[in-house]
This record gives structure tokens, C-alpha cells and sequence, in this order.
């Protein structure tokens, strides 16, 4: 049996319609568990903290942001980060900086670290999505981010020292 014109364009545009919206929700399927994966990093480098005098505290695997694109991702958009994992940011000068926590869904302790690896400043368990400025009050050479309550639960202060 031969359909009528009319049937046989319509037929042709459900079918069209159907792989296209099956195809865009794939699309849209695996675009949203990208989102809820997050970015992944890669562990290059050791972070070790030492007490005022100079024993190992502890270590951790870090992934380095040693230029200007890799400091300004930093973790945002990393939802998940192993207890023995952060991030080192490695900047060209010592000088005052500044952190926020905007498109960063982890709390996060960030310590500011100056030239002679003295840590000078510690935030603990900053807020996620949070814009507000972050200060280090000291000039910084380096930037150590850890989970939140991380420093707390291994007696990091203010004054301890980081080898890498």
C-alpha cells in the first residue's frame, strides 16, 4: 500500500524529529555528567608541611598552577578532591594576594605561603561559590589548597613551613 504524499513528508519529519531530540538528549545526558564529575587533576608534584622545627607534619600530592591560565582556573569546578590532594599555585613575584571561592563547589583550606616557604596566612574551610576576597596580609610567593579542615586536623599554622 503506498501512503499519500502528505503522509509520507510527515512520516519523514517524526522520524527526523525523533533522532534529533533522542540525539540532544544525549548530548544533554553527557554534558550534565560532565558537569557533576567536574574537572579532574593531575598529582604532578609533593607538598610536604613542617612544625616550627622543621619536622614533617605531612604530604600531600598536588596538582601545580605555575602560570596565568592554571592559577586563574585553580579547583573551580573540581567536585571532588582525595584527602591526600591539593593544589600548589606557584607565583613569578611575593607580593600581597587575593583568592575567592566563585565557581569552587569544595570548602577548601588556602594557605598563603611566602619566598622563604613560611606559611603566613591560613583560611580554613572556606565557603563554596563564595566571591568574597580572601587576603593573604603578607606577600605570598605560593598558595597551597587543601580540603577544608585539612590544616586543623594536621596542627598546620600560621608560621609552619612547606617544602616542595
Amino acid at each position: 500500500m503506498k501512503l499519500p504524499m502528505n503522509a509520507t513528508i510527515t512520516s519523514i519529519v517524526i522520524i527526523s524529529l525523533t533522532l534529533l531530540f533522542g540525539v540532544s538528549c544525549t548530548s544533554e545526558k553527557e554534558e550534565n555528567a560532565e558537569k557533576k564529575a567536574g574537572r579532574s587533576l593531575n598529582f604532578t608534584e609533593n607538598v610536604t608541611f613542617l612544625n616550627s622545627s622543621d619536622n614533617k607534619i605531612s604530604t600531600i600530592r598536588v596538582a601545580v598552577a605555575d602560570d596565568q591560565e592554571k592559577r586563574n582556573q585553580g579547583l573551580m569546578d573540581v567536585n571532588e578532591l582525595p584527602s591526600d590532594a591539593g593544589m600548589l599555585f606557584i607565583f613569578p613575584e611575593e607580593e600581597p594576594l587575593s583568592f575567592y571561592m566563585a565557581n569552587t563547589p569544595l570548602p577548601l583550606d588556602i594557605m598563603f605561603v611566602n619566598s622563604d616557604s613560611v606559611i603566613v596566612r591560613i583560611h580554613h574551610n572556606t565557603a563554596p561559590f563564595n566571591s568574597k576576597q580572601l587576603l593573604s596580609e603578607a606577600p605570598a610567593k605560593f598558595v597551597v589548597e587543601t580540603n577544608g579542615g585539612y590544616a586543623i586536623s594536621n596542627d598546620i599554622r600560621e608560621g609552619h613551613k612547606i617544602r616542595f
